[in-house]
């Protein structure tokens, strides 16, 4: 083993422990080296006898782990998959010489899995599930941690491991985990190993910097029953050795075999993706990037929506599932094809992956490179098994501070000018409003917030008048009622809501609940059509930010003053709004019963309401409205959650 030690060659220039490796191996990087490079390994191997390593592979999703160690010599007995999908994939690849010869994918939940009475391995490879530690999780519903059922599976992991007792074993799974449910679930994931007695050996590493096209940051664990392990220096980027950069999309891509149709992105946000710089997303048509006139709010999105992907980089991670606007989407304005995906991810292109499209990527998504899995498969087989190679491997030092979230930071900065600067040279002139308008409009609403101009089965109609005179806008429901409700949006002083209106009002005359959700969804329409702002949150900014507005809520309705005044509350709050029902300041709308009642008639409304049985990891008899206003639309995952 080598720590920190590099060499030079001929010309007195550092060279670092990959380059060599390559050079021994006579792998250059062209596109689709790391193929060449697992083949290589492959055979070099073969010249020894006895180095295959018997493993079980756990978890093993459609095997992105197990082709880069199958190619360094661990031989998998059995295959553990709960998604047929993917098992389906497996077992296309297990003919001779193809990537699992001789390995038996088995579809079964690990729950209900006992390892044959006579099965001995060396190592065990996998990582559970990773949705309820992964940023995606916490941003759709907090960090649920072990207290999501699939947080648990590495229990069975650990059950497995102390009936086989290798000596070893191979976890990974995303960085989230050391953080979840304040450092408690990852302290019990600790104990657990160590209880069942392997000692750990963890780092954080993109796949970036071992090969991969794509930054994809995931925990690596490696547990010894004796011994120490060190991780391998990176093979590209700032942290190798001799600063070998990073492989680039552009060139991962460049000769994949084209077996489908290009498919542009369309539907409503298709067109913006033409003039979003490669390595930029929907945040290039917000205010903060210069956008002159900001289609969305700042962070309101996730980060891979319109994401396009810069050829001269590795792309970011790629989304095992996502919507129709999920990137990496291509630098040529379209969507990957599957076998470019396979590029990105370091699949070979030989290998099968069984269904279609979405299934393909799903399981693309869910995997690990195998890049990295070689390279980490190699330092294992040194450290652990003695493994001998023509090349040297150098490992980190304990104390080296790898570098990628900097060089995010980094990369950050440099595509926030590009962005501006993409802005300042091609500036949109802004729009030209009307200064005094009057119309009268009838709108049509379906039962799942659906909102249309022409008249559709099912769909109830409304009356309205919109007036814009003097910078005030003003959308009223018509008639002549004394009854009345009055929403008043104010701009904050010291915020630029990038619309011309001084004020909003909304008014219904006869004071009916239905018309709140029908007046929002007329300003929405409003803002749509003149200012191409996408809906209301872009209009009045992410829930977890400082509200861009102050909103006044007056109604003169004797009936139902409960509602009207919880009503009231909602709307004048200054962003997300947490209601406790253990807080006894809340007696002035009523019981509790009165108050789950409001929030199922708001819920009932078009609002976003959230509690412990819509999110689990909201605690017991709290509640959260994120917006002053309804949000669900016939999309929406809350719809389809009941309080």
């Amino acid at each position: 083993m080598k720590v920190n030690n590099v060499k030079k060659n001929e010309t007195n220039k550092f060279v670092g422990w990959f380059t060599n490796a390559l050079d021994i191996l006579k792998v250059d990087q062209e596109s689709g080296w790391p193929d060449r490079f697992g083949l290589a390994i492959k055979k070099s191997l073969a010249k020894q006898k006895n180095n295959s390593i018997s493993a079980l592979s756990l978890f093993t999703g459609a095997g992105g782990l197990d082709i880069g160690l199958h190619d360094v010599g661990y031989q998998s007995q059995e295959m553990i998959e709960i998604e047929k999908n993917f098992v389906d994939s497996l077992s296309e690849n297990t003919k001779p010489g193809d990537a699992f010869q001789d390995s038996v994918p088995r579809c079964i939940d690990i729950r209900n899995y006992t390892p044959p009475a006579n099965m001995k391995v060396d190592f065990i490879t996998g990582g559970p599930p990773c949705q309820s530690f992964s940023s995606a999780g916490r941003r759709a519903s907090g960090v649920m941690g072990t207290d999501d059922p699939r947080g648990m599976l590495f229990a069975e992991y650990v059950r497995v491991l102390k009936k086989l007792n290798p000596k070893g074993f191979l976890f990974e799974n995303v960085y989230g985990i050391t953080a979840a449910q304040k450092g408690e679930a990852w302290k019990a994931i600790q104990l657990a190993f160590e209880e069942a007695g392997y000692k750990l050996f963890f780092r954080v590493l993109d796949a970036a910097d071992y090969g991969v096209p794509q930054h994809r940051e995931r925990l690596f664990i490696v547990g010894l029953k004796t011994g120490s392990f060190k991780f391998p220096y990176p093979t590209h980027g700032p942290d190798s050795q001799d600063g070998r950069p990073h492989y680039s999309a552009g060139i991962a891509v460049k000769d994949a075999l084209v077996d489908e149709e290009y498919k542009i992105v369309k539907g409503r946000y298709g067109y913006l993706l033409n003039s979003i710089p490669p390595g930029l997303n929907y945040s290039y048509y917000t205010k903060k990037l210069g956008y002159p006139n900001p289609i969305f709010a700042w962070r309101s999105k996730f980060s891979d929506f319109l994401y396009k992907a810069d050829p001269t980089f590795p792309v970011r991670a790629i989304k095992a599932q996502g919507g129709q606007y999920t990137g990496p989407l291509s630098w040529e304005n379209r969507y990957f094809t599957v076998n470019e995906l396979k590029r990105l991810q370091t699949f070979p292109d030989s290998f099968k992956l069984r269904g279609g499209r979405q299934v393909a990527i799903h399981q693309i998504g869910n995997s690990i490179p195998p890049q990295i899995a070689r390279i980490l498969g190699l330092a294992i087989l040194d450290q652990v098994f003695g493994v001998k190679f023509p090349f040297r491997i150098d490992y980190m030092p304990d104390d080296f501070q790898l570098t990628f979230k900097n060089q995010k930071k980094l990369k950050t900065a440099y595509y926030t000018k590009k962005a501006k600067e993409s802005n300042e040279r091609n500036p949109e002139k802004k729009i030209v409003h009307q200064t005094n308008i009057k119309e009268e409009i009838r709108r049509y609403i379906g039962k799942r917030f659906e909102w249309s101009s022409v008249p559709k089965e099912g769909y109830a109609s409304i009356d309205l008048i919109k007036t814009l005179k003097d910078e005030t806008l003003t959308i009223s429901v018509k008639g002549r009622k004394r009854r009345k409700f009055t929403i008043s949006i104010i701009p904050n002083a010291d915020s630029d809501w990038h619309i011309p209106y001084k004020k909003i009002i909304l008014i219904s005359e006869g004071c009916e609940k239905k018309h709140i959700t029908m007046l929002w969804k007329a300003l929405e329409e409003h803002v749509k059509q003149n200012f191409g702002v996408a809906d209301l949150v872009q209009l009045f900014g992410y829930y977890q930010y400082k509200s861009t507005v102050k909103m006044f809520f007056y109604y003169n309705n004797s009936d139902d003053r409960s509602f009207w005044d919880f009503m009231r509350s909602v709307i004048e709050v200054s962003g997300s709004s947490e209601i406790n029902l253990k807080k006894p300041t809340l007696l002035e709308f009523g019981t509790d019963s009165d108050i789950v009642r409001n929030l199922k008639t708001l819920k009932e409304l078009g609002f976003e309401v959230r509690n412990k049985n819509t999110n689990p990891q909201i605690e017991e008899g709290v509640y959260l409205v994120p917006y002053s206003f309804p949000t669900l639309t016939k999309d929406s995952v809350q719809l389809s959650k009941k309080l």
